[in-house]
């Protein structure tokens, strides 16, 4: 990490947010390049350099998200703190997006992959469609689909653990946390947040952090991990996108039944 790095300063930048929030699933082995090891190293250490990049691209899911966020906007980094910010919690930069920039870039990405889905897909791309990471996970993963088929535990469990949610910490102990967060719920037709509970998420591991808190901090939440400490602006723009996507989730199950979305 030493040759061209810096240490940022202040509040994380956003090549070193970008890291935070993709950790979880890459530890799960589900997207991004097999060095999570170096993620979290990068993550918690807030050194900035060329190997922090050449992992961030090799996430060919969000990716190609941050450029095209970046590209609609004249802004030359992708992981620039405001694109970052965009993606991974929403926020202004979503608004008004280019529907043929939106469209091309989904076409190019998942039409092959989605096969007989793709025009269920493509039919939920709208002038009104923010491409934040709730974006990828409620309206390109196959998990919303297979809740119309009666499955419902799991796919119920993946939806939540994968869209980034917020919570309020209670408690803070080494490298895990008490935190007040509320879950996805699914009465048979419409999805929604259920009632307030309590669980542990993690902050890091053996005594190495990704964030400092402390009880009664907003945080951000991804898969069973706390990614960071929210402002109340990013907890306005997390609120705001996570109901727009359950929104747009539940106009679509209304009308497109269970074979929906990627296979």
């Amino acid at each position: 990490m030493s040759t061209g790095a810096h240490r940022s300063s202040g509040h994380a930048d956003g090549a070193t947010r970008f890291a935070r929030f993709a950790l979880p699933p890459n530890l799960l082995g589900y997207c991004g390049p097999d060095d999570s090891t170096a993620l979290f190293e990068y993550g918690a250490s807030g050194v900035v350099n060329g190997g922090l990049r050449s992992l961030a691209e090799a996430f060919d899911g969000a990716w190609p998200y941050l450029e095209l966020i970046a590209h609609a906007h004249g802004i030359g980094d992708p992981l620039d703190g405001r694109v970052v910010d965009a993606y991974w919690l929403g926020g202004p930069l979503l608004d008004g997006l280019p529907l043929p920039l939106v469209g091309r870039s989904l076409d190019d990405r998942f039409r092959r992959r989605a096969g007989r889905g793709w025009p269920a897909v493509a039919a939920s791309v709208a002038p009104a469609t923010r491409l934040s990471h709730g974006f990828h996970v409620f309206s390109v993963y196959p998990w919303v689909g297979l809740l119309r088929t009666g499955s419902v535990e799991h796919p119920l469990h993946v939806l939540d653990r994968c869209r980034i949610r917020w919570g309020r910490v209670l408690a803070v102990a080494a490298d895990e946390v008490t935190v007040r967060t509320r879950r996805l719920a699914w009465d048979g037709a419409r999805m929604g947040l259920g009632e307030p509970v309590t669980e542990q998420a993690r902050r890091g591991r053996d005594g190495v952090t990704l964030v400092d808190l402390r009880p009664g901090d907003d945080v951000a939440l991804h898969w069973d991990w706390v990614c960071e400490r929210l402002d109340g602006r990013r907890l306005a723009h997390l609120r705001r996108d996570t109901a727009w996507q359950l929104a747009a989730v539940n106009r679509d199950l209304a009308v497109s039944g269970p074979a929906r979305l990627l296979t």
